[in-house]
């Protein structure tokens, strides 16, 4: 009887096995196959920014590697989550890709409103480069290094005004993280763009900026901005003249305008790591490094789980920077 039994479960266990086995057979010539028509790149933001620039730069190589258009997409609004949510709602094939910066880490540390959560409806597939931003003064600000921008604003708190490209964005929170690990007030004054915001301390009505290095660079060499550090945790093969703000005096600090690719949560993993694999290769393939080098990005190419890492770490250390520092961003 039990051996009845036992030859029944092995029969129907091998039932199973082989009626799942075209299955897997179609699942693996699918996953060949891919691309097999064009896929969509969303950029969040509007033409010609970093997100854009990045976002193009990236598809140009997925398209001569596939023989498939990588179309990019620009879905701009509500800082970056209307990108994001049309991602997150996509169908999960593999060809509605979006990609993301350090702003979306932030808003989703600071925004409970937001209409998808990033760690829950959307996947990681890979960090595609890191971005520094360069700290920089008005002239007439009586500081040549950042420790001595600190010992002025102690002595002239609320005197210093920063700028940013908006309430509760990465650049408003690099301040913020300055005025807390050092102990200052400067006065933060949101614009409708970075462009603005240096566009006002070239003309002297705020005092301190963070911008990146395309952006920024030809007002450093024509003496109109004095550049002081940058943000990333270590010195930029890309820019090895300015020290980090952390070496330069305020240990700790660091704020990296990174960029990344994710996905739906929904789509197979498998897809996931080949898009990673074949997002990894473009974005250190000589000609595209070259590319972003002027903005001062540097490839990175993680695996989907280290993004997914990065991520979580990310929203993380600006939910405790905004309890920590008491700030009300909405």
């Amino acid at each position: 009887m039990a051996s009845n039994v036992n030859l029944k479960c092995t029969m129907l266990t091998l039932a199973a096995v082989w009626a799942g086995m075209p299955m897997a057979h179609a699942a693996s010539a699918e996953l060949d196959k891919y691309p097999a028509r064009p896929i969509r790149l969303i950029a969040p933001f509007v033409p010609g920014g970093g997100t854009d620039i990045t976002a193009r730069a990236i598809a140009v190589k997925l398209t001569e590697r596939w023989g498939q258009q990588v179309i990019v997409d620009n879905r701009a609004g509500a800082a970056g989550a209307i990108g994001v949510e049309l991602t997150a709602t996509a169908p999960p094939d593999g060809y509605t890709i979006c990609l993301i910066s350090a702003s979306h880490s932030v808003n989703s540390a600071t925004n409970p409103k937001l209409p998808y959560d990033l760690t829950r409806d959307l996947q990681a597939i890979t960090q595609a480069t890191s971005l520094f931003y360069v700290m920089y003064l008005h002239p007439a600000v009586p500081a040549k290094s950042v420790a001595e921008l600190i010992t002025y604003a102690k002595a002239n708190p609320g005197k210093l005004n920063f700028g940013s490209s908006g309430t509760g964005g990465l650049q408003h929170l690099a301040g913020e993280m300055f005025n807390f690990l050092a102990g200052v007030k400067m006065v933060h004054i949101p614009y409708k763009g970075g462009a603005a915001a240096t566009a006002d301390v070239l003309a002297g009505n705020i005092q301190v900026g963070f911008g990146t290095l395309l952006s920024s660079r030809p007002h450093y060499q024509s003496g109109r901005l004095r550049p002081l550090a940058i943000t990333a945790r270590q010195r930029s093969s890309i820019a090895p003249e300015y020290p980090t703000v952390a070496e330069a005096g305020l240990p700790g600090y660091e704020v990296d305008q990174w960029y990344g690719i994710i996905t739906s949560a929904k789509v197979p993993r498998p897809l996931v790591d080949k898009l990673a694999a074949a997002i990894a290769e473009a974005v250190k393939s000589p000609e595209t490094a070259q590319r972003l080098s002027g903005e001062g990005s540097l490839p990175v190419g993680s695996t989907p789980d280290q993004f997914n890492a990065h991520i979580r770490s990310e929203i993380a250390k600006w939910r405790k920077l905004v309890k920590d520092a008491g700030l009300v961003l909405h």
